[in-house]
């Protein structure tokens, strides 16, 4: 493995597969087989997921709800990902942990980032529920946040497309895909890595993120290998 300890980042839409709301079990368990298998192959795994198959905060706003009060439930959704990802990873004999910024020691520990750090040592995938605990902030930005804090080698942001194009390639046949791009030539062409926040925490701390497909089967471990997979963002 080219990468020792890795971020993992899904969204939350990606577990609906072709369904309009929830979790599909199919692809649950596919991701959670991706997973094993970069596990299995000595790497260390975290992750952060997203809760838009369940709830958005960015919707509250627009159904007349307090936007803290939304972000706070789209947290609480990120949540109940976690705890299906965790369930799917545990059917497959994975040790697993479930850390959340905001506190619920009935359902998963809290974010403590020396645990956190201890738990991927001896081999555990962590996950990390309830973005960073705070409104305002997305899960994209949680993703940047704890992976710098636990010292990941890189960001793997799972999607449905096959890297960073210079247009959405679902609406334009045209857009170029880019293999490798740098922080500052995203930047400047507008392109939507991840939002800004986070684009800048992984530039400042130099932590780089590649972007894949992560429905093609094979494709986390080739990028876990190193092999060019996507699109890779360094400085």
């Amino acid at each position: 493995m080219k990468y020792k300890r890795v971020l993992l980042k899904l969204s939350g839409e990606a577990l609906m597969g072709n369904q309009q709301y929830g979790i599909d079990s199919s692809v649950l368990s596919n991701y959670s087989l991706e997973i094993k298998s970069i596990v299995n192959s000595g790497c260390q795994v975290a992750i952060v997921i997203g809760g838009g198959n369940i709830y958005r905060g960015i919707q509250s706003e627009e159904s007349g709800f307090d936007r803290v009060q939304g972000d706070h439930m789209g947290m609480l959704a990120t949540i109940i990902n976690g705890m299906a990802l965790q369930s799917a990873l545990e059917a497959l004999s994975i040790d697993t942990r479930l850390q959340t910024a905001i506190k619920m020691e009935q359902i998963a520990e809290p974010y403590i980032r020396r645990r956190a750090i201890r738990h991927l040592d001896k081999g555990r995938v962590v996950i990390f529920g309830a973005g960073t605990g705070n409104p305002y902030f997305t899960t994209d930005t949680a993703a940047a946040l704890r992976a710098i804090e636990i010292e990941a080698d890189i960001i793997l942001k799972g999607t449905r497309v096959d890297g960073v194009y210079s247009a959405d390639p679902e609406k334009d046949n045209n857009a170029e895909k880019y293999d490798n791009i740098t922080f500052d030539k995203a930047y400047d062409l507008n392109l939507k890595v991840m939002d800004l926040t986070a684009f800048t925490l992984c530039r400042e701390n130099k932590l780089p993120i590649n972007v894949f497909n992560m429905n093609v089967k094979g494709n986390l471990k080739n990028v876990c290998n190193g092999n060019s997979v996507g699109t890779l963002v360094t400085l």
